[in-house]
């Protein structure tokens, strides 16, 4: 899934607002240069779980629509891993659901990263 997509899914006429989150693989982390990060999931939980964020995220914000994306495999230098993209009809909404839904997504849904380096690779979160 693209940026594009995830716009496209959230654009609605009755919403004045659409905040995206992107995150992107940057090439240092702890003063060592990464060379790229692999992500790893418990796929059906993971939707699952992203399933349960965009429904809290649109009951407790009253957002009208909210698209969640994350890649699983080798990603890049610069590449996506995560998409957040959220529309409401004010913006404030939308800024606080999309940092819910990156902040819960962070802390719940099954998706595991590890850095490579040019001396090794090491798993970066070993939760949920």
């Amino acid at each position: 899934m693209e940026l594009k997509t995830c716009y496209d899914f959230v654009q609605d006429d009755a919403c004045g607002g659409i905040d995206v989150f992107i995150g992107t693989v940057r090439n240092n982390t702890n003063s060592k240069k990464v060379q790229k990060l692999e992500f790893s999931a418990y796929e059906p939980m993971a939707i699952k779980e992203m399933m349960k964020i965009a429904t809290e995220a649109i009951d407790r914000f009253k957002v009208k629509k909210i698209a969640i994306h994350h890649a699983v495999g080798d990603l890049k230098i610069g590449e996506i891993p995560v998409i957040i993209a959220v529309s409401s009809p004010h913006r404030e909404a939308a800024f606080k659901a999309c940092q819910f839904a990156i902040d819960t997504l962070k802390k719940t849904v099954p998706i595991w990263k590890k850095e490579f380096f040019e001396d090794g690779e090491v798993w970066v979160n070993a939760h949920p």
